[in-house]
């Protein structure tokens, strides 16, 4: 295929989705009584529209960070001298910063987090921007060098896809939620041209449930996205090689010691990508951010240049079997004749390639951790390999071990060890190593997992109890916002007030309840209607007795800022049935426990609505 060819087919991509986001084109769409048509075809040919869109989007983005590469890399770089091309990522990194800063104004970094808080707290509707900010910072962030992976802005891509188009035809939360995932295994489908790892991705990762309901729609998707892709980018594949190993049962011992290592390079990846990216934050000044990421980066690509950019082309060379093209374009080089300083380079690259990846986001460009991700599984597995040829004697494929590590790190990392073994054998097409890829990676997920719960994704949604999982009971009382049903609209009473004047109050009142404040508004008691009910018609006691006297305090109180898990602990150890709300002390209104278990059954009804 001439390059001529392919970017007109790119020009023609380009040009369906102009079409395809214009507002007329679903204006007309709605036009032709689409919700006549049953239910279940409506999903079915929505999840195709989200397919090909973020197939279209991953297929943008790809070619994108292409040729932004190719006019920084060729036309700066032939004009420059020394060792000018390490201001590049810096230079990206900075038109990133300006552009969220200034354009977008709205925090677009990690996509997939930002999906999954979507999901949990916005009703899966993500802001329309996302639909195209993520592309143009992602591009200046990686097409200038930046350390960082493509896949995660165009999950978010994807996902806002699918979010805006559920949106726009009103389809209830559930069904929104699917179509989020639809455009997520979408965009995976179409940039790595595997299917099935795009569906796995959804379940595994963003946690939607495996029904038949839901798994027609994602495969859907899935394909048509994958079908797209090629049609595009024909069947060339991130690695494309001829793999002849297969598996050979003297080796297990072997891939579980890589599997416990991956689980290990793993833990340490997400327990450092956390803690770099909070020393980041807390430097307030964007631009000595930028410095320090930037700086950090150059001196980094400085010592190993495979750090510029995603890091595919550098795992495309081990499995070619080209490692001296690796190690030869370091400055570390002139060591090459010693063997333990070549195995402690790839080493380095394996334990200091997260704080590449780190510096390029917390300096201020726009990336995911996807790419890095593969990148140290791959060095690492080149690495074990070489220590137990060289030292050990095992006579073992490193083009084998380079794969099953890329799958046991990724595996570590997401928590997601079944798309780690379908992406890596589909993008390669190294099925024959498939029971190499299990082992692996299942190893690396109960070693990360015995040390680590949740995933990098999802630990700081599950620390601030933002995070969905597949129990429908805590997943609903994630989603469910239960300030909604606070009662805002009880008489409130002082305590210095009268058992007249307290009548008085429930003569005009529906309620059964009366709080009683004093004048700053902060919670002295209650008064029940069971409390006066004696007492209320005997008109001699009217100007004797207070509501200080008859009001008593509910057995406890919950705050405005408390989760649903905590409001449903506190009426359960109460056994109240109505409770007052405050904030910082002040009083907000009172919840009663019929209102939340009615909002409940009917988000539960909901969040479980079978279309299919």
């Amino acid at each position: 295929m001439t390059n001529l060819t392919k970017k007109l087919k790119v020009c023609y991509s380009f040009y369906i989705c102009i079409i395809m986001f214009h507002g007329n084109f679903f204006e007309k769409l709605k036009n032709l009584e689409l919700f006549r048509i049953d239910q279940v075809k409506i999903i079915y040919s929505l999840s195709l529209v989200v397919g090909l869109i973020s197939a279209l989007a991953a297929a943008f983005l790809k070619n994108a960070i292409h040729y932004t590469n190719r006019i920084v890399t060729e036309g700066l770089t032939q004009q420059s001298t020394g060792h000018l091309y390490l201001l590049f990522p810096v230079c990206g990194m900075l038109l990133t910063m300006l552009f969220v800063k200034y354009i977008v104004r709205d925090n677009i970094g990690h996509g997939v987090s930002r999906v999954l808080y979507a999901i949990s707290k916005k009703k899966s509707r993500i802001k329309k921007h996302n639909t195209w900010t993520s592309l143009v910072a992602t591009t200046l962030t990686i097409g200038s060098g930046g350390s960082v992976g493509s896949e995660a802005p165009i999950v978010l891509t994807g996902s806002a896809i699918g979010s805006a188009i559920g949106e726009y035809f009103k389809l209830n939360y559930r069904n929104i939620t699917l179509m989020l995932g639809c455009g997520a295994a979408g965009a995976i489908s179409g940039i790595f041209k595997a299917p099935i790892a795009g569906i796995v991705f959804t379940l595994e990762v963003l946690m939607l449930d495996l029904t038949i309901s839901s798994i027609v729609p994602l495969l859907i998707s899935s394909v048509t996205a994958a079908t797209v892709a090629y049609f595009l980018m024909g069947n060339e594949v991130l690695f494309s090689f001829s793999l002849t190993d297969v598996f050979m049962i003297r080796y297990i011992p072997w891939y579980i010691l890589l599997g416990v290592v991956s689980g290990f390079v793993s833990l340490f990846f997400s327990k450092m990508t956390l803690l770099l990216e909070r020393r980041y934050e807390k430097i307030r000044n964007d631009y000595v951010r930028l410095i320090a990421g930037g700086t950090t980066l150059a001196a980094l690509i400085y010592l190993f240049p495979a750090f510029y950019g995603e890091g595919y082309d550098t795992i495309r060379l081990l499995l070619q079997g080209k490692t001296a093209d690796v190690f030869g374009n370091s400055i570390l080089y002139r060591f090459s004749d010693n063997y333990l300083v070549f195995i402690l380079f790839f080493f380095c690259m394996v334990m200091l390639k997260v704080v590449a990846t780190s510096s390029t986001n917390g300096g201020g460009g726009v990336g995911g951790i996807f790419a890095p991700t593969l990148f140290i599984g791959g060095v690492n597995g080149f690495f074990i390999a070489g220590i137990l040829e060289k030292y050990i004697g095992v006579d073992i494929s490193e083009n084998t071990f380079i794969l099953a590590g890329m799958a046991g790190v990724m595996a570590g990392v997401m928590h997601a060890p079944l798309t780690a073994i379908f992406l890596i054998a589909e993008m390669t097409g190294g099925y024959s190593i498939l029971i190499t890829l299990i082992i692996t990676s299942t190893v690396a997920f109960i070693t990360t997992r015995s040390f680590e719960k949740h995933s990098i994704y999802h630990v700081q949604l599950a620390e601030s109890g933002d995070l969905i999982t597949h129990d429908k009971d805590k997943a609903v009382q994630t989603i469910m916002d239960w300030k909604k049903e606070i009662e805002r609209d009880l008489i409130k009473v002082r305590n210095s007030d009268s058992l007249g004047d307290l009548v008085k109050v429930i003569a005009r009142s529906k309620r059964n309840l009366f709080p009683v404040v004093d004048r700053y508004n902060i919670l002295e008691g209650v008064v029940l209607l069971d409390d006066v009910r004696e007492i209320m018609f005997n008109t001699g006691l009217y100007d004797k007795v207070s509501v200080k006297e008859i009001m008593s305090m509910p057995p406890s109180y919950i705050d405005i800022s408390e989760g649903m898990d905590t409001v449903m602990k506190t009426f359960s150890e109460t056994g109240a049935w109505n409770l007052p709300v405050l904030d910082k002390g002040y009083y907000v209104g009172f919840i009663s426990k019929s209102r939340i278990f009615s909002a409940y059954r009917d988000l539960l009804a909901q969040f479980s609505d079978d279309a299919g």
